[in-house]
């Protein structure tokens, strides 16, 4: 018992302290909060070794994370590994279908694992996701984050691209957006699955500003073409923040303007491991 009450005292203080470690950012640069990691982007160091790639994930200085599954590991167990290694879970992936067919299940999972968000990245689609789809999704998205509400817990969608096809006078992701309550869904913005369909980050920041609450920060290598609506890219086009062809200045000061609450790093590609530094450091240092 006694040591329940100290792991809950130390639970509790983690995440009741905000973070001001050794990456924090806006030392030299603009940026000023603190950037997370989604931890999809450690995903084959985690199939081999959960523990040690926590540590790994430690040692970059990181203390918020955003989840994409649990490794096989109990809600409980992971959330007890998270916090033995000073990571505070914000936000996690859950599939579409969980959301359609057991969104209760989806929020008893989530505070088990602590978190603020859950969320859907990934819509199933035919070939070319049509408007009878984005509608499905409207309705599931519009009950699922009515019942998280219930729970205390925000539900949210991320981009990935497909979503822009052309309906109407915009696109079929504005009709997403506009037909999804504002009080129930919040979006996460990928901007590499912005660029990559053709759009306009800092654009889409400023005309939908307060629905944006999450973004993940991800570059796209130079050289490869935009308009693509297929949602897919070879994992190797992700690079090191500021050697791609994003704006980031751009982004992240509308970025900012939007009121986004939370930046995760996201970077799929193999040299993930070696490249998360380095994104670090260009955001300390970024400007504007």
């Amino acid at each position: 018992m006694k040591m329940n009450t100290i792991r809950t005292f130390k639970t509790l203080m983690l995440l009741a302290v905000p973070f001001v470690g050794p990456v924090a950012v806006g030392e030299a640069g603009s940026f000023k909060a603190d950037p997370g990691l989604q931890l999809y982007s450690l995903r084959a160091d985690f199939k081999k070794d959960v523990p040690g790639t926590l540590k790994k994930v430690q040692g970059y200085g990181i203390r918020l994370v955003e989840l994409a599954g649990t490794y096989d590991l109990a809600p409980g167990k992971f959330n007890e590994m998270l916090v033995a290694h000073g990571l505070r879970p914000v936000s996690g992936h859950f599939p579409y279908e969980r959301f359609r067919d057991d969104a209760e299940g989806v929020a008893r999972e989530a505070k088990v694992l602590g978190l603020e968000y859950a969320g859907c990245a990934w819509i199933p689609h035919s070939a070319q996701f049509d408007e009878k789809e984005c509608r499905s999704a409207i309705e599931v998205f519009n009950r699922a984050g009515a019942v998280l509400a219930k729970h205390g817990l925000k539900f949210f969608y991320h981009n990935h691209g497909y979503e822009f096809q052309p309906h109407g006078q915009g696109t079929l992701f504005d009709l997403l957006v506009q037909e999804t309550r504002p009080e129930h869904v919040r979006y996460e913005m990928d901007v590499f699955w912005i660029v990559h369909p053709g759009q306009d980050p800092a654009k889409l920041l400023a005309k939908y500003g307060k629905r944006w609450e999450l973004m993940h920060v991800k570059d796209m290598k130079k050289g490869v073409k935009t308009g693509d609506l297929t949602g897919k890219s070879d994992v190797s086009n992700d690079v090191t923040l500021g050697t791609g062809q994003m704006n980031w200045p751009a982004i992240l000061k509308a970025a900012e303007q939007a009121g986004v609450k939370y930046y995760f790093i996201e970077d799929e590609s193999p040299t993930a491991a070696q490249q998360i530094p380095q994104s670090l450091k260009f955001l300390k240092q970024v400007k504007w």
